[in-house]
């Protein structure tokens, strides 16, 4: 079996540790210019020249998750830990910037009314619920605890009767295949807001590796569909409602783009949620076809952190097993100061 040890790279001197907890423009042309200087100085060859093919996929490394003063910030056990990990993220991009392929960052991307959004819910004194503090059951809807909003149903093109028959649906098989029950979380990724934007710092490592490699980056967009929830980017929670009609698709294209690298690199947020969901998509994917593709898959879990709100839930326990579970498959728990050895 042939193997190849990735030789690294050092840090470009622009990059600034202290910033990536901050949001600020990045200065594209300067950028460009010194790209395409640090390719010509350091022998870095076009992307499309790799013998080995490497994707890193970067999960939701967006302001909303990863800015301190953000909606759903994840701060893990320590409470930095989006920061941290984007601090290392970005440096395992820089020194690695010669063998990766491609740089694929996923973008969870919201409107307001949105069947995991306040707006969407109402109790009978027209409240909407607490967002983070609610989760939806079957039984609060069969109570009439929550309903959907009727407001909201002329402005997502479809009638009351078949939002209110589908959301019963949706949260009844969301408890029957074993997945977190409904969250109403905060507004959160909005499309076109400052928190659906990339991390900056990160934001500035990927578009350096765009021009360094002559690789363009491929952006993916989820969770727009207001009728599900989109935690992994190879699926949606929900593919169709109660009357057996589609309402979304999987990411067929993606999931064979990501088959056809010889190794995709994962990273990104939260562990516990969109980062686990996508990981465990690609698992099931992969066991259909041939279990051992499995090993072209590497995990940074330095570079990723789980839910964790102090007092009110903790989802560290979960993320650890799922972790432990890919790797049992045979995907690699690797730290991003560690040099990728691809067979």
């Amino acid at each position: 079996m042939n193997t190849q040890k990735l030789t690294q790279l050092p840090i470009p001197p622009h990059f600034e540790p202290q910033k990536v907890g901050k949001v600020w423009r990045v200065p594209y042309q300067q950028r460009a210019d010194e790209a395409q200087a640090w390719a010509k100085q350091h022998n870095i060859k076009p992307a499309d020249e790799d013998k080995t093919r490497i994707c890193l996929l970067l999960i939701d490394v967006q302001n909303t998750f990863c800015i301190p003063e953000f909606e759903l910030f994840v701060g893990g056990k320590s409470g930095t830990g989006a920061v941290d990990d984007n601090s290392r993220l970005c440096e395992f991009i820089y020194r690695n910037l010669g063998i990766i392929t491609t740089i694929t960052p996923t973008m969870d991307t919201h409107k307001a009314m949105q069947i995991f959004h306040p707006i969407f819910w109402i109790n009978s004194d027209g409240e909407h619920p607490t967002p983070s503090a609610t989760s939806i059951t079957p039984a609060d809807i069969e109570k009439g605890i929550w309903k959907v909003n009727p407001a909201v149903a002329s402005s997502l093109g479809t009638k009351y009767e078949f939002l209110e028959q589908h959301s019963y649906y949706y949260v009844k098989q969301l408890s029957q295949d074993g997945k977190y029950p409904l969250t109403v979380w905060p507004y959160h990724s909005m499309f076109g807001g400052i928190g659906h934007a990339l991390v900056s710092a990160v934001e500035e490592a990927v578009f350096f590796h765009c021009i360094a490699r002559n690789s363009q980056t491929q952006f993916e967009i989820k969770g727009d569909n207001p009728l599900t929830e989109n935690y992994s980017v190879l699926r949606p929670e929900l593919l169709e409602s109660f009357d057996k009609h589609p309402i979304a698709q999987k990411n067929t294209r993606l999931i064979q783009q990501l088959l056809a690298f010889d190794a995709v690199i994962i990273a990104g947020q939260a562990k516990s949620h969109c980062v686990a969901w996508t990981i465990d998509d690609l698992l099931t994917e992969i066991q259909q076809i041939d279990p051992n593709l499995a090993k072209k898959v590497f995990l940074l879990e330095d570079s990723t952190s789980p839910v964790v709100v102090p007092g009110v839930v903790d989802y560290t326990d979960a993320a650890d097993a799922a972790f432990e579970r890919f790797a049992a498959a045979g995907m690699h728990l690797v730290k991003s100061t560690e040099a990728i050895v691809v067979c």
